[in-house]
């Protein structure tokens, strides 16, 4: 017996659902050898059978899963005696494979076990149930497969990779910016900011510096100032809303902090913007200052 949803691909780039369905095999019951042009993940629900990629063969069971990688050539047989149960799930996007290194599966680690309790088996229960839904299926299956993953990432994940990675520069720099990115439009300290990192307040604007030759403070006075520049291009917004758009309440402050980045108040680079990106480009081209106008 065999139930599949199949999925209307919605536009979106981070994740890309195909088909998610369940099936009952018969004994000595076989996939391949064959190759997909997405991801796909099997888990067992009751039963066994092997799974081949290469030259090696895994022999599977009851709370096992497997994954199919795009481009790559497998086989996959139900036991003859105690056929297997499986669920599966296709899908493809720019984050696929991030995503499935959280949950440490990989083309060359392949195989999961989940036995901790019935998630991800309800996961994908609630996949095949909702089928009967007409207008937001796809939006509810993507939300499973998000749950699915992060469960299986919580429980499955590299954790000693994930320990080195907290260990690296590199991951405090991307806390820093995200941080940014998350809380400019608002009110935020430095403290706030060591606080959501996890470094002293010290030590945190040190890397920094390092990293980008300037501080925490004033990295964040120039992010603010160059997406008040992306809104100036909105008519509907004044001056004042860009000001409060960008995490500054007092627009007198606002005009003074941008014509201390841009060199020209808000309204004047408002006036002359096409100009003013074209200097911009010429500048960040040949790293020098320069006036067009």
């Amino acid at each position: 017996m065999i139930e599949v949803v199949p999925i209307n691909r919605l536009n979106l780039t981070d994740i890309n659902m195909y088909q998610c369905g369940t099936e009952k095999c018969k004994p000595g019951h076989f996939f391949g050898p064959a190759v997909r042009d997405y991801y796909l993940i099997h888990y067992i629900i009751d039963g066994k059978g092997i799974f081949q990629i290469g030259n090696t063969t895994y022999n599977l069971s009851k709370g096992q899963g497997f994954l199919i990688c795009p481009g790559v050539v497998t086989f996959y047989q139900a036991d003859k005696e105690d056929p297997w149960y499986y669920t599966w799930i296709g899908f493809h996007g720019l984050k696929a494979e991030e995503y499935l290194k959280k949950a440490n599966l990989t083309l060359e680690n392949p195989i999961f076990t989940y036995t901790k309790d019935d998630f991800i088996e309800n996961c994908f229960r609630e996949m095949i149930e909702i089928r009967k839904m007409e207008r937001a299926r796809e939006i509810r299956l993507l939300g499973l497969f998000y749950m699915f993953i992060s469960q299986l990432a919580e429980v499955c994940g590299n954790i000693s990779q994930n320990d080195d990675l907290k260990n690296t520069k590199e991951h405090y720099i991307n806390k820093m910016i995200e941080f940014i990115e998350l809380n400019y439009s608002r009110k935020i300290s430095i403290f706030e900011m060591s606080k959501y990192v996890g470094l002293d307040r010290s030590y945190m604007g040190a890397i920094f510096k390092d990293y980008f030759n300037t501080s925490p403070q004033k990295y964040l006075m120039k992010f603010r100032i160059n997406k008040a520049c992306e809104l100036m291009s909105n008519p509907n917004l004044t001056i004042g809303d860009i000001s409060r758009s960008v995490g500054y309440e007092d627009p007198l402050l606002f005009s003074k902090t941008f014509k201390k980045i841009k060199g020209v108040s808000p309204k004047e680079y408002r006036k002359n913007m096409h100009i003013m990106k074209d200097k911009e480009k010429y500048s960040s081209r040949y790293g020098c200052e320069c006036t067009l106008w």
